[in-house]
């Protein structure tokens, strides 16, 4: 995929980059796997913004995504590759010989009229999916599993890829696009391959209107406020924030302050991400 510049005939345009959809091949998505989502702007069942800075947005179908690939042992042709405007990877639209008829995330150099398979003695290309098992080590992959039959939950965004680094008992070891080393079941299925829309991070929104096109509504800097609504506001003039950490809007300490609280999984954890490598 590559990447495409505007002619600035506006400011908003002068920085603008986008796609050039070249890979795209069907434009309207498969009725049968799309459906209608209620939008609630960040709000939760009594009416109160819970997520800030959602809302609005351009009108679109959620897409049906298969991501546990149970359908062992039956080829599937690529009909086409298609554009999900919820997510920053594209879709492989795949027809199973049986009739059937399905969404994948669509990895790199999958084209149309490809065939793919799930199932223990897969071939190893992009596209199959297969426990971690029987994948040499060293291989890039994506769509990981984290439990046995809960489909795949890790490595789903545009570009990613993890490696299978090593296999020792039960487990494999599988380094994440953020570097973090953690130790997954080998009974549990991966895809091949690495998610295509590499290009993605490339992207230049260049106005603030493809946000709100996004549904991500104005965010204020909390300095720009008063000191009634963010404990970084007040003062004459620009002020630094005057105390020993960034606070959200409520006092709670931000920017580096420690969020994971399921402690019970820090067993599977090798190395954390942004430790340096020995």
């Amino acid at each position: 995929m590559a990447v495409k510049k505007y002619k600035p005939t506006t400011p908003g345009q002068r920085g603008m980059t986008g796609y050039t959809f070249e890979e795209i091949t069907k434009v309207k998505p498969e009725r049968s796997l799309i459906k209608s989502v209620q939008k609630y702007g960040g709000r939760n069942s009594y009416g109160r913004v819970t997520v800030r800075h959602r809302g609005g947005g351009n009108r679109k179908y959620v897409r049906i995504v298969d991501y546990k690939r149970d359908k062992r042992e039956i080829p599937a042709v690529v009909a086409a590759i298609e554009y999900d405007p919820n997510r920053t990877a594209r879709l492989a639209l795949l027809n199973y010989v049986d009739g059937e008829k399905r969404y994948i995330v669509a990895p790199l150099d999958l084209k149309v009229g490809d065939t793919i398979l799930s199932g223990a003695n897969c071939e190893i290309r992009p596209g199959n999916s297969l426990p971690i098992a029987n994948i040499p080590v060293g291989t890039l992959v994506h769509n990981i599993e984290l439990k046995v039959g809960r489909g795949g939950q890790l490595v789903r965004s545009a570009g990613g890829a993890a490696q299978l680094l090593a296999k020792e008992g039960d487990f494999a070891q599988i380094r994440m696009p953020s570097g973090e080393v953690r130790l997954i079941s080998q009974n549990c299925y991966a895809t091949v391959g690495q998610v295509g829309n590499i290009d993605h991070s490339n992207i230049k929104l260049g106005k603030a209107g493809r946000k709100r096109h996004m549904g991500i509504r104005p965010t204020v800097r909390g300095t720009a406020m008063s000191p009634r609504d963010h404990p970084h506001g007040g003062g004459e003039g620009r002020q630094p924030i005057g105390m020993p950490s960034p606070k959200s809007p409520w006092g709670k300490p931000t920017l580096g302050a420690k969020t994971r609280r399921n402690k019970k999984t820090d067993q599977y954890i090798v190395r954390r991400r942004g430790k340096k490598r020995r």
